[in-house]
């Protein structure tokens, strides 16, 4: 049996800080006991809420299906431990498969090497078993293989979502560091937005924000537009188990209201992006997208805006930071008023810089910036 058949525990990988309202979320899609960690989530979940999980998490970027845990004093005890697996139940020899792996405070400190031993225990399997090896594919395989060390344990994992969840398959187009689509849907979270009053965003960029938010209100699941996912390859797979789970949720999308949603940008390469991305979601078509400075917007009242203003290699050729943030902060006291503004602060310096009051600033990390998300409520 394997180690998560027993008590049907999992681990959901998740950006640093959104720890506690992915747990939140993971229980409103059926998981039960859960155990936020840094960077993760520890729960429980019967097949169904797995598959639900995978298919409708907002939040979280991969759910692990542990497979071995082992005592690793070493590289060759992660062979062993990897030699022990019948890799045939999972995948065959003419399909592809790939490592990821990662150590905290491990004697075998480097996580390529670790994922090399690992690699190579799958390969010679196959090799002894069929006098060939399997292909690996480092971008779209068949099979995602996670390795985990801490301290002198280790832990074999299978990929259920077989590859980053934040890969909705919407970004058809893109600008300079778009938002990660689940950094957009936290940021929307957050808020608490839920459709009784207008959303916007006047700095779009490429659309995220405005398509995690239309796929949150019209209960679109986050991976709509996924082909596939890892627990496919699990041996319990259930396939009309999944269809079940896949068609419940697929009968709860509901349509986008008229003007609930408002996006526009100054770059016309960002609407294009934004609308072509829209194109992508059922409803989305919906969203009114314009070519627009955000101080020429008569008002925003009465609403709620999110924006995530350009910073770093996003102001290339544009107007000084502290300018822009403090237009921003000008148009936000005299043209939103009655509307609670979330602004998202890749550079957390600038927050000084918009000139109003914070009603709370939370941590939030978009790839490798830790950043800040800040709530404004204008009176």
């Amino acid at each position: 049996m394997l180690d998560y058949q027993r008590n049907d525990t999992y681990f959901a990988q998740i950006a640093d800080g959104l720890e506690t309202i992915g747990a939140e979320e993971l229980v409103e899609l059926g998981a039960v006991n859960t155990r936020p960690i840094r960077r993760g989530i520890f729960f429980q979940a019967d097949r169904t809420a797995l598959y639900r999980i995978n298919y409708c998490t907002r939040l979280c970027t991969r759910v692990l299906a542990p497979v071995k845990s082992f005592a690793c004093a070493d590289a060759a005890a992660i062979y062993r431990a990897a030699r022990s697996i019948d890799w045939p139940l999972f995948f065959s020899l003419d399909q592809t498969f790939a490592v990821f792996a990662s150590t905290a405070g491990s004697t075998v400190p480097h996580s390529q090497f670790a994922g090399l031993k690992l690699k190579d225990a799958v390969a010679d399997q196959f090799r002894d078993g069929f006098g060939r090896r399997p292909n690996v594919d480092p971008r779209t395989p068949d099979l995602w293989i996670n390795l985990h060390l801490e301290k002198d344990r280790g832990t074999i994992s299978i990929d259920t979502s077989g590859g980053s969840l934040h890969r909705r398959g919407y970004r058809t187009r893109s600008v300079d560091a778009p938002m990660q689509e689940t950094v957009g849907a936290a940021m929307v979270r957050l808020s608490g937005w839920d459709g009784r009053v207008p959303l916007a965003d006047p700095m779009c960029g490429s659309g995220t924000l405005i398509v995690e938010a239309t796929m949150a209100y019209c209960r679109i699941p986050a991976g709509y537009l996924r082909r596939g996912f890892g627990f496919q390859r699990l041996p319990d797979y259930d396939q009309k188990r999944w269809k079940t789970v896949k068609d419940e949720a697929d009968n709860r999308i509901r349509k986008l209201s008229d003007r609930l949603i408002y996006a526009s940008d100054i770059d016309q390469r960002a609407v294009s992006a934004t609308r072509a991305n829209c194109k992508m979601i059922p409803h989305a078509r919906r969203v009114n997208v314009l070519k627009m400075d955000f101080s020429q917007i008569e008002q925003l009242e009465n609403r709620v805006i999110l924006c995530n203003p350009p910073y770093g290699i996003r102001m290339k050729g544009q107007e000084r930071p502290d300018d822009i943030y403090r237009r921003l902060g000008d148009f936000l006291k005299q043209r939103c008023k009655g509307s609670e503004a979330y602004v998202y602060f890749g550079d957390r310096e600038m927050i000084k810089r918009i000139g109003l009051k914070p009603s709370w600033k939370k941590p939030l990390r978009n790839g490798g910036l830790d950043g800040r998300l800040v709530k404004y409520a204008i009176y």
